[in-house]
């Protein structure tokens, strides 16, 4: 592990890093050199590097490469009251290597507030989805120097968090966006030592008071939160403050920290975006246990109390299943005979993962890459939702190599230093965690998976009857809300528009007369799998749900239930839904992007009449008088179980 603020986590670059920046710079501005810049920041970058990198990116894309992009570009406003220019190409560098696209603003020096009143300021003009506010140290605890006693502090803090309230509420008013607050730079010197909470008129005590009240005023709000106090915490102060560049610029964030200023920044945007990883695949051989099993045997591999290196694989298999519990697939990827690898779990009683634990569990001979291939494709889900956790330097090397899509930290030589190195890395990153999210580990039991491909339809039938599945299905409220956002902004591969939105946008949405927002659970013999679709559903007019046509404005499903017949349940449901409405006829659309290809004939094996189509999109109707409903084996519940 390195000290200080390096993204320690990510890839050395190798010796020709900046020849491939030059090349980049020399090519055209289309998918090509987004690929190559988005694979070039995927590197462990220090302050010099990000912003070459991004200067190059600048002059190929000096507009959003919007037709080259898997999702529409975000635009970030940075409203602060210091100097934050020098973070901005850290922050654009980190989407980046999420496949995600900033525009970037920051307001002039000091004038966040009067930007933000102001309508006919540049702010408006840009128009943020996002906005962060990051307000320094000095300015926040300005005049906590005149309290005397805890009660004026108390006042002071309390104004303080109104007053931030009321910014959030003006920026949500004017721009409908996504909101995130810094964490105040926990910087200002103690003035009476291990006791300084004893001071009214400590700044030291009042940033960490307001530190910790502001959790509380962002989940209040809906506000995401930018740790940044929590990673100094880690990396030290000195990594991330300097005082004389304060002085001489305003500069709070050093130079140094930038990039890791601007991971924190890209991850909750990812995280908003549903761009995190899923699953964790883990090696076995040195990577959850010392040794090699089929050398030392089930009972003679390193785990457990005893060793410090036995402890620190125990270490490991905790991390992992608290990994699984708050929602993340667990899966082996290991290179051993089958009944050898999972001998370890069947009778090693040291063991604290088991076999129960992980979704997929993959050991043989075959090369690491094409079993991460064959992982995705049996959990179903994207390549890109992998994480691939490995000692073995070769094979994290050829997985970057053939599968740039899936994140490969780099572990340290060190097995005690694994657990930081996949908490530091983000990977699994998200802005809140539902009952749904504590469930999903449990949805991918092998138990639940229709037979494999080889079966025959006779028996996959007999197979969906024998699960007694029930399709549970509603209008979306506010107790469903954050899992259904969640959905939406994650959902790629089944999801028909890919149209985003975020909580005010879809409340937005449920309140209009014309609009019908569905929710779909899956019940079968084995359990709840949970919020598996969601419908929009827009009349032609704005008065009311009563139209002769309704249109699907989003329809996306989890991939983990295909298979199942559950769109043609829903389909039903539909049907229903827009014959009450007096509807004639549904409008299907399909927006193609790079990876929705599975869904592109979906309306058109629904019984959909294809419209029109084009490169771009395909239109399709669904004449509702001469609709029968679909026969499937599941049964259709209205409300909740």
């Amino acid at each position: 592990m390195s000290g200080g603020a390096e993204l320690y986590w990510l890839a050395s670059p190798a010796d020709d890093w900046r020849a491939r920046v030059r090349d980049l710079a020399r090519m055209r501005g289309d998918a090509a050199a987004l690929s190559l810049a988005s694979a070039l920041a995927d590197h462990r970058l220090n302050f010099q590097l990000t912003n070459m990198l991004a200067s190059a990116v600048g002059d190929v894309f000096p507009a959003a490469p919007v037709e080259a992009l898997a999702t529409t570009p975000e635009r970030l406003a940075l409203l602060s009251s210091s100097t934050t220019t020098h973070l901005l190409p850290a922050i654009k560098m980190a989407a980046l290597r999420r496949g995600l696209w900033l525009d970037l603003y920051e307001n002039s020096y000091g004038l966040y507030r009067q930007e933000l009143v102001d309508r006919a300021s540049p702010l408006h003009g840009f128009a943020p989805t996002s906005v962060l506010f990051a307000l320094d140290a000095d300015h926040v605890a300005a005049s906590v120097g005149a309290c005397r006693s805890r009660e004026q502090a108390a006042e002071h803090l309390a104004r303080f968090l109104h007053d931030l309230a009321e910014l959030w509420r003006l920026a949500r008013e004017r721009f409908g966006c996504t909101l995130m607050q810094q964490a105040i730079v926990p910087r200002a010197p103690a003035l009476i030592g291990s006791n300084e909470h004893r001071h009214p008129g400590s700044a030291a005590a009042f940033i960490a008071a307001a530190n910790h009240r502001l959790r509380e005023a962002c989940d209040a709000h809906g506000v995401d939160l930018v740790g940044v106090d929590a990673r100094i915490v880690i990396d030290g102060l000195a990594a991330w403050h300097s005082r004389a560049y304060w002085l001489k610029a305003k500069q709070e964030i050093t130079l140094t920290a930038a990039p890791m200023y601007g991971e924190l920044v890209a991850r909750l945007i990812a995280a908003r975006r549903g761009r995190v990883a899923k699953c964790c695949v883990l090696d076995l051989d040195n990577t959850l246990w010392g040794g090699v099993v089929g050398d030392d045997g089930a009972s003679g591999v390193v785990v457990g109390q005893g060793s410090a290196r036995g402890e620190a694989f125990v270490a490991v298999q905790k991390y992992a299943q608290e990994l699984r519990r708050r929602g993340v697939i667990l899966a082996v990827c290991s290179k051993n005979d089958e009944a050898v690898a999972r001998s370890p779990f069947e009778t090693n009683p040291e063991m604290v993962l088991k076999l129960a634990d992980f979704g997929c569990f993959t050991a043989n001979w075959n090369d690491k890459a094409t079993n991460l291939r064959e992982i995705a494709r049996v959990l179903n889900i994207g390549l890109d939702a992998l994480v691939f956790v490995d000692d073995n330097p070769f094979e994290r090397a050829l997985v970057r190599r053939e599968l740039p899509m899936v994140a490969v930290p780099e572990l340290p030589a060190e097995p005690e230093n694994y657990v930081a190195c996949l908490a530091d890395s983000g990977y699994f990153e998200s802005v809140a965690l539902t009952d749904e999210d504590f469930a999903r580990a449990s949805h991918y039991d092998p138990a639940r998976r229709p037979p494999a491909d080889g079966a025959s339809a006779t028996d996959l039938a007999a197979y969906l009857e024998s699960l007694d599945m029930r399709l549970v299905w509603g209008e979306v409220d506010e107790a469903s809300l954050p899992r259904v956002v969640q959905l939406i902004n994650k959902t790629n591969q089944f999801n028909l528009t890919t149209r985003r939105y975020g909580e005010p946008e879809l409340r937005a949405i449920m309140a209009e007369p014309s609009s019908l927002v569905l929710q779909f659970r899956l019940l079968d013999r084995f359990g709840d799998n949970g919020l598996v679709s969601v419908i929009i559903l827009r009349a032609g007019s704005e008065g009311a749900m009563q139209s002769d046509r309704i249109q699907i404005d989003t329809w996306l499903m989890s991939c983990r239930v295909l298979g199942r017949r559950v769109e043609e349940a829903a389909l039903n449901v539909v049907v229903e839904q827009a014959k009450r409405a007096g509807a004639r006829e549904i409008i299907g659309v399909f927006l193609r992007t790079a990876r929705n290809a599975m869904v592109e004939r979906h309306y058109e094996r629904l019984g959909f009449a294809l419209l029109g189509e084009s490169e771009a999109e395909s239109t399709s109707a669904l004449a509702l008088g001469a609709f029968s409903p679909r026969a499937t084996a599941i049964r259709i519940c209205a409300g909740r179980e």
